[in-house]
């Protein structure tokens, strides 16, 4: 595997695939079906990170029981990240997949009598609501895991249209989160039990999808201790994948604060409806699409360093700009460019991040790093539920400075790679099927 490359004007030497007809093309029905597979694995998640906090929210009017919720789902994460690297080297990422999207299919069922039998406001109700989140929130990631290492696999075969690639993933992504939040607005109109009928169903429907297998599975990882040991031991040998996991860590913190806070913003602040919040996050995410789509093109005019770095300035502006927006279309507006520079950054960092990555460790590594990125996410919830509503925008604020400066420190750190880095032909390949 090549690093960082060393011209500056280069961004980065793309993995060779071992012959020309290994070349993967964005109409190959591998992708195809690692794109169904992904898109309903996503819209699931998004619409239960979305409407879970939402539901309690409208139920109880409670901006600290809100703020805990978010804190509930992302914070099993971090448990399932720590294993789930191990077992994707050691089963595969199809087995963990269909694995994943079948215990959320049976746990969101399970909730439905729950539901139907307690009143949205009961203690039991909103413990079920918790205890889903988090249970879910831990599936989430390893189903996340599987599909991106499905992802990563099919962009080392891409060879030079590996960026393509992974701009195809992230725009599956954020379609779901174009249309998750609205849906599970939507669905929670018609009550709690259509909304997790629709999850059960889009996770059989991922679950029945079989891809082409990413990476073979092998002995590098038989335990989750093995993993981390294996994970961590290759992010410290690289340094430029430790700055771009730091920027990718701020940029997160601050972006889901605002996430968190964003429900008690539209209520508290602007005094509007909180199905408000499911078209602000809708609209971003049409944004993102958009720009992650465009995106494709100034990447191979321009290169992946200029538009990252680009890109990460435009995010630290916006995410500080909707901190202090006075009112709800410029804070709309704002949410939205905010999330279109962060989906071009996205498809940026992710794909000098495939290249970075070893592929005969690559699900260990790729579980540790997005361990990193994803751990400010419960810190959020948690800063939420703790800070009284009239604080949360110097909060957030706050927080854009943090993210500026570590994003700023993330592309000059990979920018002297990418100069000095010297380009290396012994790497190896990935395993191919």
């Amino acid at each position: 595997m090549a690093p960082l490359a060393a011209a500056p004007e280069e961004a980065i030497a793309p993995v060779r695939p071992t012959s020309a007809s290994a070349v993967l093309t964005t109409s190959s029905p591998s992708l195809a079906r690692a794109n169904v597979l992904r898109g309903g694995d996503a819209l699931a998640t998004m619409i239960l990170t979305y409407a879970l906090p939402l539901l309690v929210l409208t139920s109880t009017g409670s901006t600290m029981l809100t703020g805990l919720v978010f804190a509930a789902e992302w914070m099993p994460r971090l448990g399932a990240l720590a294993g789930g690297g191990a077992l994707v080297d050691r089963y595969g990422a199809a087995r963990l997949f269909r694995t994943a999207n079948a215990a959320r299919a049976l746990l969101t069922v399970l909730a439905i009598p729950v539901l139907s039998t307690h009143s949205p406001h009961s203690a039991t109700a909103i413990g079920a609501v918790v205890v889903l989140g988090a249970a879910c929130g831990g599936l989430a990631e390893l189903s996340f895991l599987s599909a991106e290492t499905t992802g990563a696999g099919l962009s080392l075969r891409a060879g030079p249209q590996a960026h393509r690639i992974q701009a195809w993933q992230i725009g599956i992504d954020q379609g779901a989160m174009l249309v998750g939040p609205l849906l599970g607005g939507l669905l929670l109109l018609a009550g709690g039990r259509t909304m997790l009928t629709a999850v059960a169903a889009l996770s059989v429907t991922a679950m029945l999808v079989h891809p082409a297998p990413a990476f073979r599975p092998g002995p590098a990882a038989t335990a989750t201790t093995a993993g981390l040991r294996t994970g961590w031991r290759t992010l410290r040998t690289l340094p430029a994948l430790g700055v771009l996991v730091a920027g990718l860590a701020a940029s997160n913190f601050a972006s889901g604060l605002l996430q968190a806070s964003a429900p008690i913003t539209v209520t508290h602040t602007f005094d509007r409806h909180p199905a408000t919040v499911g078209v602000i996050w809708s609209a971003a995410a049409a944004a993102m699409l958009a720009a992650t789509a465009l995106c494709r093109r100034l990447i191979d005019r321009f290169g992946l360093w200029p538009i990252g770095a680009t890109a990460a300035a435009f995010a630290s502006v916006a995410c500080m700009a909707a901190a202090l927006a006075p009112a709800l279309p410029l804070y709309t507006v704002l949410v939205a460019l905010l999330m279109a520079a962060e989906g071009v950054m996205g498809v940026v960092l992710r794909t000098m991040r495939v290249h970075l990555i070893p592929a005969h460790a690559f699900g260990s590594t790729l579980s540790v790093t997005v361990l990193l990125v994803v751990a400010p996410m419960p810190a959020a919830g948690l800063l939420v539920a703790a800070v009284p509503a009239p604080l949360l925008p110097g909060l957030v604020a706050c927080c854009a400075l943090l993210q500026a400066t570590a994003l700023a420190l993330c592309f000059v750190g990979l920018r002297h790679h990418m100069v000095s880095a010297p380009r290396t032909s012994s790497s190896k390949e990935p395993a191919h099927p």
